[in-house]
């Protein structure tokens, strides 16, 4: 199961990735449009920002300080800065849940983040879920934006 995990958030990183990359107009990143709320840049870095706390920090031990106002306030970070974090995160997450003990997915996720208790397993495929759910966004929002 947790090979599995890894190996689906792995291939979604790479597409956030390639979806960043193929912004031809770096300003577009910022850039929403009709009822959407939030910009394919702020939707990466809250990307970011999930995954290097929920598997990086919580589950690795990794180091990090989430700050998840920023995620949807900042504005105007370069492109090359966006891949460069995707691609530390990935780093990130593939050590975290390499060494992740497989004997602890039935245990009860570190943290209280949905508001009822759950397994490691059921917060690992709800992280999973939720990167490809912003991961459509990205893409549906890029092609509006950049697609003639």
């Amino acid at each position: 199961m947790l090979a599995a995990i890894l190996k689906i958030i792995e291939r979604d990183i790479d597409k956030l990735s390639f979806e960043i990359e193929q912004f031809h107009k770096e300003e577009n990143l910022w850039v929403t449009k009709g009822g959407i709320t939030n910009s394919s840049g702020n939707l990466c870095m809250h990307l970011i920002g999930n995954l290097k706390t929920y598997i990086g920090k919580n589950i690795g031990q990794f180091p990090y300080q989430r700050d998840r106002e920023f995620e949807f306030t900042c504005r105007n970070i370069p492109k090359s800065k966006l891949l460069e974090e995707i691609q530390e995160t990935k780093q990130i997450i593939i050590i975290s849940l390499s060494n992740m003990d497989p004997d602890i997915l039935d245990q009860p996720y570190i943290e209280d983040v949905l508001g009822f208790e759950m397994t490691n397993t059921y917060f690992l495929i709800h992280l999973t879920t939720h990167l490809s759910y912003h991961l459509g966004q990205i893409n549906y929002l890029r092609r509006m934006l950049e697609i003639n």
